[in-house]
């Protein structure tokens, strides 16, 4: 009998599970994916970490250059970096790296490419350049309205804005009548 009961236990805890898998786990929120057409990261960067910024962009840009993923060099192929002439209102230097087009779903982020293709220079590299950030990045997923570049995009192509119900724009009121008739 105790057999039996023990045969039992093995195999009911050897059993594959029947149960419905839980809800897929969060995104990931410090993510730089993107899933517009064009995205871009802004980054204010603290103003006496520049040069780690910088230093973090460029070996980052040096490793892009020689990588032969082909995923990596599809997502890369649009992104460029652009630092502000002027800092922003805390003095901050502000950074703005644009991808157009950017590969839906993949993950821009330069620490994690820097932890991937610049492993020599990871440690030294990363700690000063996380550090370097005055705030959270900024990240707009795009869709192009216009290249004015290009003949323009006839109208029909665009919807109208869809009005609910509730926001209607309402009715101009009624005419006030004066007294007498006027």
């Amino acid at each position: 009998m105790t057999v039996a009961i023990a045969l039992l236990a093995l195999l009911i805890q050897a059993a594959p599970s029947l149960s419905t898998p839980g809800p897929p786990p969060p995104p990931d929120p410090a993510t730089s994916a993107f899933i517009g057409e064009a995205g871009l990261i802004m980054a204010a960067v603290k103003p006496t970490a520049t040069a780690d910024y910088e230093a973090v962009i460029r070996a980052l840009n040096a490793a892009l250059h020689t990588d032969t993923d082909p995923v990596r060099k599809a997502a890369t192929k649009g992104w460029r970096v652009f630092k502000a002439a002027t800092p922003d209102a805390k003095g901050n230097a502000l950074y703005i790296h644009v991808f157009l087009p950017a590969v839906p779903e993949y993950d821009y982020r330069p620490s994690l490419l820097v932890d991937t293709l610049v492993k020599e220079l990871a440690p030294d590299l990363l700690s000063p350049y996380q550090d370097s950030f005055a705030g959270p990045l900024s990240k707009l997923d795009l869709k192009e309205l216009a290249n004015m570049a290009l003949a323009p995009i006839p109208p029909e192509v665009f919807s109208p804005p869809v009005v609910p119900p509730g926001n209607a724009t309402p009715a101009s009121p009624p005419a006030i009548k004066k007294p007498g008739g006027r």
